[in-house]
């Protein structure tokens, strides 16, 4: 276990939980009957100034589970073919496991002690990640059980805006629709969307406590 010392600046910004950024696709909106069909997570670093940046993607195409409900309106919306062959999708486990692996690693390395989901509507993401956690028996689930950073509340304190598309443009960054509904990207935006609400935060903290 590290010393406090030698825990890394973000293990001492957010209680000691380090916060993933998490966008899952899915067949529908109930967790427990609906697939999960895309699932990608975004590390983040922090510097010694305490200002956050994303740092690496993991992302997996997901097997609907057996007995899933595909949902036809939600395919149309996101326009995933569960039974494409090019998506060259796992079945839920394997997928899990290869976004587990580098979180849990990275929360020792940091000297953290949990990971905290990060989403927009993250209530919505976690209640599927749980889901798949209990269907699959995983034992070493790196998340908090239902503590979550939702990016709507943060962006609506911060822009007046709750529409992640539209979020994110008020954030200074373009958003591309045709890419939207993809877990990596709806992910990556929603993490550069996270750390320059955090960083802006920092800045304005940091400009009030100086004394000139």
């Amino acid at each position: 276990m590290l010393s406090n010392d030698d825990k890394a600046p973000i293990a001492k910004r957010f209680r000691g939980f380090l916060p993933v950024v998490v966008d899952i696709e899915t067949a529908g909106f109930n967790a427990k009957r609906d697939a999960m069909l895309e699932i990608a997570a975004v590390t983040l670093d922090m510097d010694e100034q305490g200002m956050l940046s994303r740092c690496e993607t993991f992302a997996a195409h997901v097997e609907p589970f057996p007995g899933a409900n595909l949902d036809q309106e939600s395919l149309a919306f996101t326009g995933i073919d569960p039974y494409n062959p090019f998506r060259m999708a796992k079945p839920e486990r394997e997928a899990l496991d290869s976004i587990f692996k580098p979180i849990r690693q990275m929360i020792r390395d940091t000297g953290c002690k949990r990971a905290v989901l990060v989403g927009h509507n993250a209530s919505f993401d976690l209640s599927f990640l749980n889901a798949a956690v209990n269907r699959t028996g995983i034992k070493r689930n790196p998340f908090h059980p239902f503590s979550t950073f939702d990016t709507v509340s943060l962006a609506g304190m911060a822009y007046g805006q709750t529409v992640l598309a539209r979020a994110v443009e008020a954030a200074g960054f373009p958003w591309d629709s045709e890419k939207a509904h993809s877990a990596i990207y709806d992910t990556e935006q929603t993490a550069d969307l996270f750390c320059t609400i955090i960083n802006r935060w920092n800045e304005f903290t940091l400009q009030n406590l100086d004394p000139a």
